[in-house]
């Protein structure tokens, strides 16, 4: 096999990984909407739950459901907290009914369940309560760099770790490569993004237990042990190991034990 092939291979696999881990990812973590069914009599509607909501609007949900003898409310109260139960009901919109729940402030989380009715008669979707946890907005000038460069640092990650089981020689480059967008990305536009979003610019160690944080850091702390023992002289080993780590980071589900505003002290509080 040529060297070109096999160069084009290595980046296939890579993609690959990257692409299997990202969709993963994606369909993982507490932030992920909750996706359930409305079965009735009329049908089965599918329902989604939302558990985050950034910016400084409500936040509004919308399920599609066509029968319009199907009505709809929405209970809530602060997590966590022993409030009482506030109940509206939904706004029907031609075929859709639509739900809102009030704004909270950055890292506020409010519980919330949904149920609907037909002619007197509940039609509750299992496993409905849900919490959401709010944040502020994040200009799309710090969001569209902060995620390209990690996806692309996950991608230049899992291609100098290849390279490396091959002992290409090429894998030096791509690890300072590699280096480089996690500290762009994670390091710089990590902060800026956790501060519009949370108000605090780092929640990981050892100010907190941001998991994303932490996660961001040690993926950072492991590449900078692969730069350094691969300066004067190849060491693949450190390669694969920092590669191997980026990528079981990378599996970790987004956002857990992330920030949490604290009702009654109003201050955020991480490790939730």
């Amino acid at each position: 096999m040529n060297a070109t092939l096999k160069m084009t291979l290595f980046w296939l696999i890579a993609i690959i990984i990257t692409l299997s881990a990202a969709v993963y990812q994606r369909l993982t973590g507490p932030t992920h909407p909750k996706r359930l069914e409305l079965i009735t009599d009329s049908g089965t509607y599918p329902i989604r739950l939302l558990r985050s909501h950034g910016g400084d609007e409500d936040c509004r949900m919308t399920f599609a459901i066509s029968d319009s003898q199907v009505e709809g409310s929405i209970a809530y109260r602060r997590y966590p907290t022993h409030d009482e139960w506030t109940v509206n009901p939904m706004i029907r919109e031609a075929d859709q009914l639509i739900a809102t729940l009030p704004h909270q402030p950055a890292a506020g989380k409010l519980e919330y369940k949904v149920e609907f009715y037909k002619n007197g008669e509940a039609f509750i979707p299992e496993g409905n309560h849900t919490i959401i946890r709010f944040k502020g907005g994040v200009p799309s000038g710090v969001l569209i760099p902060h995620v390209l460069l990690m996806f692309f640092a996950m991608l230049i990650s899992n291609l100098a770790g290849i390279l490396a089981i091959a002992n290409h020689q090429k894998m030096v480059f791509y690890t300072y490569l590699t280096f480089v967008l996690v500290l762009i990305g994670g390091m710089i536009f990590g902060p800026v993004m956790q501060k519009y979003a949370f108000g605090e610019y780092w929640t990981g160690f050892p100010f907190g237990y941001d998991l994303t944080d932490n996660k961001t850091l040690i993926a950072f702390v492991f590449w900078i042990i692969a730069v350094v023992t691969n300066i004067k002289k190849r060491r693949p080993i450190w390669i694969i190991v920092a590669s191997v780590v980026m990528l079981t980071i990378y599996l970790i589900p987004h956002s857990m034990f992330g920030s949490e505003l604290d009702y009654e002290s109003g201050s955020v509080i991480t490790g939730e």
